[in-house]
């Protein structure tokens, strides 16, 4: 078992051979993948995605440098279109100041708006956060307060310090080939020490291939490689971590089924 746990697979670089994509990801292992969604007017295709492959599941959200131009995306929406039998997830969401497309106050908002749904729909919040761990952190722990949610930590790239605070409020992580690169020391070092029983892998494909295929388009069949690598880097064996990490999955997106 071997699970991708974020991937974009109606991105440019994969949609226009998706088929070839799901065949190369499933040959290497892979036998589930949730497509994210980062904009409403993806939402459609991705979840007919779904829909028509029966190991590739979905979410609905807006990412943060969408939200200036979703400003109508609000709570009762996201939760009418988590009902579909295909979206097991909230997101992604979250916060994003390194590129800041998105005024840091409407992105603020829409990540407590996606919590609420998260909250609400009891489905698993997909968290971005880049340069911005000390919002992310606050947010969420002040929207734990107000009522259990689930989620992830998704392409982790953040301090150890902001790990043990997502691992406390019980949130998972996620680790993407970024782990592989050689100066990602610091990383290596957080994904070494983080719980088993916490952890998933990603591709963020089209994005961030690993290595060995760095420079290239990024698709679900590399998550093997970036598997490989974690479990060398932890001293485990490799089929362990593949299994383990893909019931996690499922324990996690609990509304999706194996």
């Amino acid at each position: 078992m071997l699970v991708d746990s974020h991937c974009h697979l109606n991105y440019k670089g994969l949609i226009e051979e998706q088929g070839a994509v799901l065949d190369r990801a499933r040959e290497s292992g892979v036998t589930a993948m949730l497509n994210i969604s980062t904009r409403e007017s993806e939402w459609r295709d991705i979840v007919a995605t779904a829909e028509r492959e029966s190991d590739v599941w979905s979410s609905i959200g807006i990412h943060p440098h969408e939200a200036d131009a979703h400003p109508d995306i609000d709570l009762a929406k996201l939760v009418e279109e988590a009902k579909h039998e295909r979206v097991v997830a909230i997101g992604e969401t979250g916060l994003d100041y390194y590129y800041d497309h998105s005024d840091r106050d409407r992105q603020r908002q829409s990540f407590r708006t996606h919590i609420h749904a998260a909250r609400e729909t009891e489905l698993p919040i997909i968290v971005h956060t880049r340069d911005a761990e000390d919002d992310t952190a606050a947010i969420m722990a002040e929207e734990m307060e107000q009522g259990a949610y689930t989620g992830v930590i998704h392409c982790f790239t953040a301090s150890e310090e902001f790990a043990h605070k997502a691992l406390k409020l019980g949130l998972y992580i996620s680790i993407s080939g970024i782990v592989t690169f050689k100066n990602a020391k610091d990383l290596q070092a957080t994904a070494a020490k983080l719980p088993i029983d916490r952890l998933l892998v990603e591709t963020d494909a089209p994005f961030l291939a690993p290595v060995p295929h760095r420079g290239k388009t990024g698709e679900p069949a590399f998550v093997a490689d970036t598997a490989k690598f974690l479990a060398e880097l932890r001293g485990e064996d490799y089929e362990r971590l593949c299994e383990t990490t893909a019931k996690n999955f499922y324990k996690l997106f609990n509304k999706a089924r194996p």
